[in-house]
């Protein structure tokens, strides 16, 4: 038993370290921030390119049907709680019409 003190200790040793609760966990953001103000710039009879120039391209393409764009932004507070917000943008003839929004009360990345 005295001879195998030392790798018993050792073995805590390292098992301790393996086990260290102390791990950092970073915010992580994706997707498009898409503002409020941004969104009052908008006007119907704009084209998808001068929409594109105030909310900046879509991360997502819909590639199924064009009359609609969806701006999607997740954050999720150090491996935590998710934050999601989805703005929608609606065309006829390539022309904005009208955007449905679901907007965070605040933008953590600001």
């Amino acid at each position: 038993m005295q001879k195998n003190l030392p790798l018993y200790l050792m073995l805590c040793i390292f098992l301790t370290a393996c086990s260290f609760p102390g791990v950092y966990k970073i915010n992580v953001q994706q997707g498009n921030i898409v503002s409020q103000d941004m969104l009052d710039q908008l006007s119907p009879g704009m084209t998808k390119r001068q929409v594109h120039f105030v909310l900046g391209n879509p991360v997502i393409d819909n590639v199924f049907d064009d009359s609609t764009e969806h701006y999607l932004y997740t954050y999720q507070e150090a491996g935590g709680r998710i934050l999601k917000q989805k703005v929608s943008i609606y065309y006829e003839q390539d022309v904005y019409v009208r955007h449905q929004s679901q907007m965070l009360d605040d933008h953590p990345a600001y």
